[in-house]
């Protein structure tokens, strides 16, 4: 059973950063497209950010573009995504996800959610 467990979520204030970690507990982490979602209290979750997997092909939402990356390791079985100038919008719970197939759009495995909270 394939677990991703992430990390790194916590109270930040707005204009700071935060780095979110991935880990993949077994599986062929290196030939999954890795993906960040978010979910912000009363809305539906949002697409953040994918990442192929050889690392070189990355997509962003446009709310964070410019301001998020994604990358990954795939020695550690690894996928960050780091979070500058953080606004009060971005705050939400914040999951990681693997498309173990090629641009299906099917996400297979998913995460249980770090909190991110960005307030003053």
């Amino acid at each position: 059973q394939v677990q991703l467990v992430e990390s790194g979520g916590g109270l930040v204030q707005p204009g700071g950063s935060l780095r979110l970690s991935c880990a993949a507990s077994e599986g062929t982490f290196s030939t999954w497209t890795m993906g960040w979602f978010r979910q912000a209290p009363g809305k539906e979750r949002e697409f953040v950010a994918f990442v192929r997997a050889s690392g070189d092909t990355t997509y962003y939402a446009n709310s964070v573009e410019g301001r998020f990356t994604i990358y990954r390791d795939n020695a550690k079985n690894t996928v960050y995504l780091q979070m500058n100038s953080l606004k009060r919008e971005d705050t939400a719970v914040y999951y990681c996800a693997a498309e173990r197939l090629y641009a299906t759009g099917v996400w297979d495995y998913w995460g249980q959610g770090t909190q991110v909270t960005v307030s003053s």
